[in-house]
């Protein structure tokens, strides 16, 4: 009886803490299957509000997977990390908002581990329709983490929740210092109800 009551409590804690959290649920269709990740617009509002506005007014109509790194394809980094990459690229750029503010790991709390997705950049405040997923854990990634010299880290906004299958098949494709040889086209990429 002891036991059930504090089952009880514990169950009733949980929701609770978890009731407020809001996710919202996209898809990216390739043709290696699909993706489907949960986005978390409470903890990391603005580069979520960013991503939802590409994908609602069909700005994201072109997005391709087109670099895949892996273990073996940069021997140059002393940091190493394995993610694959997307987003519109610079070949469309009148599709493209103004970048956005950066949200820390550190502000957010979203660190980066296996299928988290995360916002490329080159500096904070950069980013804008490039993308990446994290293949395994990645935590030189996060604030303070070293891939990046101004240890701000990168901007986590999200999680793969169904097809890992398909990330991965999609990291091991043949490229060229990085980039894919041939790109993968996300044919579309709903919000789903």
């Amino acid at each position: 009886m002891k036991n059930t009551f504090i089952a009880i409590i514990c169950l009733f804690i949980y929701s609770c803490s978890h009731q407020n959290e809001q996710t919202v649920k996209i898809e990216m269709q390739t043709e290696y299957g699909s993706i489907i990740s949960e986005l978390y617009p409470d903890k990391a509002p603005i580069t979520c509000e960013n991503f939802i506005k590409y994908i609602k007014e069909s700005k994201f109509d072109s997005l391709k997977f087109y670099r895949v790194v892996r273990m073996d394809n940069q021997p140059n980094n002393k940091v190493k990390i394995e993610v694959i990459q997307g987003g519109l690229g610079d070949y469309m750029l009148d599709s493209k908002y103004p970048s956005i503010e950066h949200e820390t790991t550190k502000e957010t709390g979203i660190l980066h581990k296996d299928g988290v997705i995360s916002m490329a950049r080159l500096e904070p405040g950069s980013a804008d329709t490039e993308f990446f997923i994290c293949i395994g854990d990645q935590p030189e990634l996060d604030f303070g983490g070293q891939r990046n010299p101004d240890g701000q880290g990168f901007a986590a906004f999200g999680k793969v929740v169904k097809g890992m299958d398909v990330v991965k098949k999609i990291q091991q494709l043949e490229d060229n210092s990085q980039m894919l040889i041939n790109k993968v086209e996300i044919t579309s990429i709903n919000i789903l109800e």
